[in-house]
């Protein structure tokens, strides 16, 4: 198996893992309130919108890191299959 279908492979991995962090990301937003809530009798709401920002806050550095190693993976693979065209060719 030569090293670009390696690359491939674990840029499709690293992508998919990506996509479905941003699909529970937006399934966790779907339930986010635009509204505060500041009384007691609605403590409950404001503390399921309290640990629902912590989801979202844990994932999202995720989401970073994942997008930055997709795009640099898919560069590397784009970079080395012009590399080897260029090569092959001379």
């Amino acid at each position: 198996m030569s090293i670009l279908k390696i690359l491939f492979i674990v840029w499709g991995v690293v992508t998919g893992v990506l996509v479905l962090l941003w699909i529970y990301r937006s399934t966790l937003s779907m339930h986010e309130d635009d509204a505060m809530f500041i009384d007691d009798s609605s403590k409950n709401m404001r503390e399921e919108q309290e640990a629902l920002q912590l989801r979202m806050g844990k994932i999202t550095p995720w989401i970073r890191i994942l997008l930055a190693t997709s795009s640099v993976l898919i560069l590397i693979c784009a970079g080395l299959a012009i590399w080897q065209q260029l090569n092959s060719t001379s």
